[in-house]
């Protein structure tokens, strides 16, 4: 069978095009070798199982360790620990009767002493076993409060007395939240984990990183190397600016380009417009991994994070703040030298998309094509009527928004994608600390800057207007659009909806007040 790029799952290598994950990733020998117990984290579809998966097969080959790999994904959901802790052993004993070795040495274990059962199971499979056992637990942080604290517990009483009785020689503790989030999700106000932590056996915290640039490369080079098809150099640079090497975003675009949008006709050429509308099909078709992201947006914790990202708010950032922590390990946003942003301009369309979507299927088709000739965009005539539209709809509109402060821009955000449907494309970049949102919408070939900005104060306007010229600069367009939202009750909408034409250093600005 023809290899092909993978989307669901771990990757085999003789079924997907791959690269070894252990390349993204420390070296983890040491850590085994010391008889460390460590966490492993990285966001949804980076390749954890993958990496485990792999792990397993090379300290067996070795020849040196005995090695069990365990997913506890069945115990999603459980609330009840005593269930939880059933739940897992049964996933333990399954991954067991799979091990070449233990599968006829499965020791016997009392599961309704559910509080120590995990425990004496560990410690069983790890007499049994003739070489040191390393213990790879993967989905841990799907468990629920009460089950993934037994089962912390009861593997650090294990680590504690593992010189008087066998135990795992190493383990790891696998998901996509690192054990800070852990630690917070289990800490009710009215109750706290007492001195004998179960987190402090954990001596370190690795996360897989991305695909760099030239990995990207790599791993399409594959099907050129099988197929002869090409990925040419502008094509990877496309995939990697607009993914910034998220693993399922490279292999999904690579599998929209390969067998829907060229429909495995390997003679046809690659190229960076097809790479543009396989991009496009994945936002559009929102597969399981994007709408798992959309489902994030609306948990509050997130929305927390994620409102003054979107607005460009300027605050200082907490990278220690848990709701934060949770957001980057979740992949949802990136640290961009301590200012927080999407993760990868992919996800910055697929947020700004899923918050302002309701409101883009609610507009007027017509709206659809109105301002495009073929030729060029009328961004004033555009602008005017969305000027007539807030009048009439804002206070309506904003009370749908669970993201009430960041409701205007997504708004005009919705406005403009319904617009451009078909015809063009809209593209947004927020960050904290930016105090604006930059959006450029391309049409003809033509690219036109528009800064969304909300009033604070006397400085609004004229920053905005120094941030929208240096935009335009930028993109070396010679007009821009300043949307300012003035939010003050005190004000009419005479006093709001303005419009302006600046010229500043050769630049015509449009300053347009909502």
């Amino acid at each position: 069978m023809p290899r092909f790029f993978n989307t669901a799952g771990p990757c085999r290598p003789s079924e997907h095009y791959m690269l070894p994950a252990r390349e993204r990733i420390a070296d983890l020998a040491p850590l085994i070798a010391a008889r460390q117990y460590f966490v492993i984290h990285a966001a949804r579809q980076t390749g954890k199982t993958t990496l485990l998966l792999e792990l397993a097969a090379e300290l067996e080959a070795g020849g040196r360790y005995r090695a069990l790999y365990c997913s506890v994904e069945t115990a999603q959901g459980v609330t009840d620990a005593a269930a939880g802790i059933g739940a897992v052993l049964v996933a333990l004993r399954d991954a067991a009767s799979c091990h070449p070795l233990l599968h006829e040495r499965l020791p016997a274990v009392d599961d309704a002493e559910w509080s120590a059962a995990l425990r004496r199971l560990l410690s069983g499979l790890s007499a049994a076993c003739d070489r040191p056992l390393v213990v790879l637990i993967d989905e841990v942080d799907c468990l629920e409060g009460p089950t993934l604290l037994s089962l912390l517990r009861q593997v650090r009483q294990g680590y504690i007395l593992r010189d008087q009785m066998p135990f795992p020689h190493a383990l790891a503790l696998v998901g996509m939240r690192d054990v800070r989030d852990w630690r917070a999700s289990l800490r009710p106000e009215r109750e706290t984990l007492g001195s004998a932590s179960p987190f402090n056996i954990a001596s370190d915290s690795l996360t897989l990183r991305a695909f760099t640039r030239d990995e990207v490369a790599r791993l399409y080079q594959q099907h050129t190397d099988d197929t002869g098809q090409a990925f040419p150099p502008e094509v990877v640079d496309l995939v990697w600016e607009r993914t910034r090497g998220q693993p399922w975003l490279v292999n999904a675009i690579a599998r929209e380009i390969v067998e829907r949008q060229l429909a495995r006709d390997h003679r046809r050429a690659i190229t960076v417009a097809v790479a543009e509308a396989a991009i496009e099909a994945l936002i559009l078709r929102r597969d399981a991994h994007l709408d798992s992201l959309i489902e994030r947006l609306r948990e509050p914790r997130v929305r927390r994070v994620i409102e003054p990202v979107l607005i460009g708010e300027e605050h200082a950032i907490d990278l220690l703040d848990d709701d934060v922590r949770y957001c980057l390990d979740l992949g949802l946003l990136a640290d961009d030298r301590g200012r927080l942003t999407a993760a990868c301009p992919i996800y910055a369309e697929v947020i700004g998309r899923a918050l302002s979507w309701t409101s883009q299927c609610a507009l007027d088709p017509a709206l659809e094509r109105r301002w495009m000739d073929g030729r060029r965009l009328d961004v004033d005539g555009l602008l005017r009527a969305f000027q007539e539209f807030w009048r009439d709809h804002a206070e309506s509109w904003v009370a749908r928004y669970q993201y009430q402060e960041a409701a205007p821009l997504l708004i005009l955000m919705a406005f403009l994608q319904r617009v451009v449907n078909g015809g063009g494309r809209v593209t947004r970049e927020f960050a904290s600390g930016r105090r604006r949102v930059d959006v450029v919408v391309e049409y003809a070939g033509q690219r036109y800057p528009l800064e969304l900005k909300l009033w604070r104060g006397p400085r609004s306007r004229a920053e905005g207007e120094a941030q929208l010229a240096a935009y335009c600069r930028q993109l070396g367009a010679g007009d821009g659009w300043l949307v300012l939202f003035d939010r003050r009750p005190e004000r009419s909408w005479e006093q709001r909806l303005t419009w302006e034409l600046v010229e500043r250093d050769g630049l015509r600005l449009r300053i347009v007040g909502c």
